[in-house]
């Protein structure tokens, strides 16, 4: 089921912040998805979805594969009968102020705060399609 992006229900936000582990789906060079569980932080207002990880990992490859314009990309998470899907374009941000915004978001999403780390980026979806039933 389809979501109006500037009227999610009070649920369905809700949903997201729970502590659950969703997956990302990516593009490998060869067309098959690449799927991996991660935690994951929405921002409804602004419409953004952010994603911690190691700079060497398969699935920010495949995001800066996809060049300058991002990668379309899925993250989803289920919980019994409930689940939701959050589609749109990444792009690997790096910069520490960035960075450092995306670890406090998953430190209050996930109740604890990632050991510092040097090779950590984040993967930001511009979020252009909310999917489920939460």
């Amino acid at each position: 089921m389809a979501h109006d992006l500037s009227a999610l229900t009070p649920e369905y936000l809700a949903f997201w912040g729970e502590y659950l582990m969703p997956t990302l789906t990516t593009l490998r060079a060869n067309g098959t998805p690449h799927v991996v569980p991660v935690g994951v932080t929405y921002d409804a207002e602004q419409r953004i979805a952010r994603i911690i990880t190691r700079k060497d990992s398969t699935k920010v490859k495949n995001v800066l594969a996809a060049g300058a314009d991002g990668a379309r990309v899925a993250v989803c998470q289920v919980d019994r009968g409930r689940w939701a899907t959050l589609e749109g374009v990444a792009r690997v941000r790096t910069d520490a102020e960035t960075v450092a915004d995306a670890v406090r978001r998953y430190a209050e999403r996930y109740g604890r705060t990632p050991q510092p780390n040097p090779d950590r980026v984040m993967i930001e979806i511009a979020v252009t399609r909310a999917l489920g039933r939460a």
